[in-house]
C-alpha cells in the first residue's frame, strides 16, 4: 500500500510537478494560515465579551487542524520526494528558499501549540474543539499553581506573537518570489504547484520536464 502510494506520488515529481496530495496540503494550509491571520487580528480589536470569546473559539477550531496537517505533510514529504525545478538551481537564492521553508514549518507547529497552551492556561479553560466539531483535550496545566499558569500563558503568548510576526514577513515574500519565478524568470515553480489540467483531445502533448533529483527537504515552495 505504502509502496504504491510512493510510486504514484513520485510519478508526478519525476515530471517536475508536486503530487496532488502535496498540492492539497499546500493550498489548504495556505488558506487556513491566511484566515487565521486575518481572523486573529480582527479578534484582537474586538471589545471583551461573549462575541470575543466566540471569536477565539473559532480561531482555535481553525488553528488545531494546522497542527495535524503539518504532521501529515511532513510524513508525506518523507515518503514522496519533492520535484527538482528551476528554483533549485539559483545558488544563494535557493538556500534562502530552503531556509524559508524550514521557518514556515516551524511556525506551523509553534502557532497551534502556543495557542493550545494559551487556551489551556486559562482558569477554568473552556471547551476546545477541532474544526468546531470534535472535542480536543486541554494541556495538563490544571495541576499547576495560578502563578505557573500565568507564566505559561505569558510565554505562549510571546511565542504566538513572534510566530505571527514571522508569517507577516514570510507570506508576502513567499508570494512575491513565486510570482517573480513565474512571470519574470519564467520558471516552472508555480505551475508545478497548481492542479494539472489534461490536454484536450488532439492537442499536442506538453514536453516532459527535466528529470528530478531526489532530495529532502526541499523549500523553493513551502509545500
Amino acid at each position: 500500500m505504502i509502496g504504491r502510494l510512493q510510486e504514484w506520488g513520485n510519478s508526478y515529481t519525476r515530471r517536475g510537478r508536486f503530487s496532488p496530495v502535496g498540492i492539497a496540503f499546500h493550498w489548504i494550509m495556505a488558506a487556513l494560515i491566511l484566515f487565521q491571520m486575518g481572523w486573529g487580528f480582527w479578534t484582537d480589536f474586538m471589545m471583551p465579551g461573549g462575541d470575543k470569546l466566540r471569536a477565539y473559539e473559532i480561531h482555535s477550531a481553525a488553528g488545531l487542524p494546522i497542527l495535524l496537517l503539518a504532521i501529515a505533510r511532513l510524513g508525506w514529504r518523507a515518503m514522496v520526494t519533492d520535484p527538482y525545478n528551476d528554483a533549485d538551481s539559483q545558488g544563494f537564492q535557493t538556500k534562502i528558499a530552503h531556509a524559508t521553508a524550514i521557518i514556515f514549518y516551524i511556525t506551523f507547529f509553534t502557532l497551534p501549540l502556543s495557542g493550545w497552551a494559551m487556551w489551556s492556561a486559562v482558569a477554568p479553560p473552556g471547551p476546545l474543539y477541532l474544526g468546531g466539531v470534535l472535542t480536543w483535550p486541554q494541556m495538563p496545566l490544571d495541576t499547576l499553581s495560578p502563578v505557573m499558569r500565568m507564566a505559561v500563558l505569558d510565554i505562549a503568548e510571546d511565542v504566538h506573537t513572534a510566530s505571527v510576526i514571522v508569517l507577516c514577513v514570510l507570506v508576502p515574500a513567499h508570494v512575491a518570489a513565486a510570482l517573480k519565478h513565474h512571470f519574470v524568470d519564467h520558471h516552472d515553480v508555480l505551475s508545478g504547484m497548481l492542479p494539472e489540467i489534461e490536454d484536450r483531445p488532439g492537442h499536442p502533448p506538453v514536453p516532459p520536464h527535466k528529470p528530478t533529483v531526489p532530495r529532502f527537504p526541499k523549500g523553493s515552495e513551502a509545500g
